[in-house]
């Protein structure tokens, strides 16, 4: 078996060719630098899923940790830098200049680069990949980022207002006071990312999908819920009072102390977690409908679980 020491010169060697900090590294795997340290140093070792997370940021194969790794030409090379381009691609670009031809896009590499406070406000980039960045404080104000993804990245008090996210994936993402005012999102999918005071504006979202998401506290304001899927997720101690929500599932999540006061259901399906003891019915027994309005389909299933009170729902 691979020793420490062997394995901590390895994450060195590769860190150091991506020309990526200790302290960099860890806020990719959002852990301490101290961590990083340790691995480092040969004091302690990544488990599986780091080790795999690892080769991803790093840009290695994840046999790269093995013994009898043979390293190739290709391995743990520095990506193209962001503003440089071959001579052809310079050639071909002015040559469609001189023409009057329509400008190219061409792939800009947007992984495991700094971008902390980066001006992209009004950008057009479509199916962009941001991986293992940080986007610490980025301002993507009115960019149109269709078919974009974010993964492992840290994009803390992002900009992201009056942006377009459709078909946009958010992966292990630290959102933290990120805002989305205004924001166009359609079938955008946030998974196992961070939403710690992420604020959502006068949004509606269309088809998006929050997925093993902490969601206490992000805050919504004036927003519609429209074919909007929580599954496991914490939504404990959520307020959506006044709020729509037309074809919403909440499969298998938190909602302890939820309220919907005020808010309109309307083919809404709640699908508690599983227990074999009635721990996730005296759960859902806190969540409170009051002034809330329903239609029959979603009012029936609820009175059917014998545990919400529905006596002050009316049903549309």
């Amino acid at each position: 078996m691979l020793n420490t020491k062997t394995i901590g010169n390895k994450i060195t060697e590769a860190r150091k060719k991506k020309n990526i900090s200790q302290a960099q590294l860890a806020q990719f795997l959002f852990i301490s630098p101290q961590a990083v340290g340790k691995w480092e140093r040969g004091e302690s070792s990544p488990d599986i899923i780091t080790f795999n997370r690892l080769s991803e940021i790093l840009d290695v194969d994840l046999n790269y940790f093995s013994e009898n790794f043979q390293s190739t030409h290709n391995e743990t090379d520095s990506k193209m830098p962001l503003d440089s381009t071959s001579d052809s691609e310079q050639t071909a670009q002015e040559l469609a200049n001189l023409s009057g031809t329509q400008e190219r896009q061409v792939r800009i590499n947007l992984t495991a680069v700094n971008l902390q406070e980066s001006d992209f406000a009004g950008v057009i980039l479509h199916k962009g990949k941001f991986k293992t960045s940080p986007l610490w404080r980025a301002d993507f104000a009115g960019a149109d980022l269709t078919g974009s993804s974010f993964e492992v990245s840290d994009a803390r008090e992002a900009n992201f207002d009056g942006a377009n996210l459709t078909d946009c994936t958010f992966s292990t993402t630290n959102l933290a006071d990120a805002s989305f005012r205004k924001s166009a999102l359609v079938r955008t999918d946030f998974n196992k990312s961070s939403l710690a005071g992420t604020k959502f504006t006068d949004v509606k979202l269309t088809d998006v999908k929050l997925t093993m998401v902490d969601l206490r506290k992000t805050i919504f304001e004036n927003c519609i819920f429209n074919g909007v899927d929580f599954k496991y997720s914490d939504l404990r101690g959520m307020h959506f009072d006044g709020h729509t929500f037309i074809g919403v599932q909440f499969e298998k999540s938190a909602l302890n102390d939820v309220s919907f006061t005020g808010a309109t259901l309307r083919n809404v399906s709640f699908r508690l977690p599983f227990s074999v003891t009635n721990k996730s019915y005296r759960a859902f027994k806190t969540v409170c409908f009051d002034g809330a309005m329903m239609d029959k389909l979603t009012y029936a299933a609820l009175k059917g679980l014998w545990v919400v009170d529905l006596s002050n729902v009316t049903v549309i």
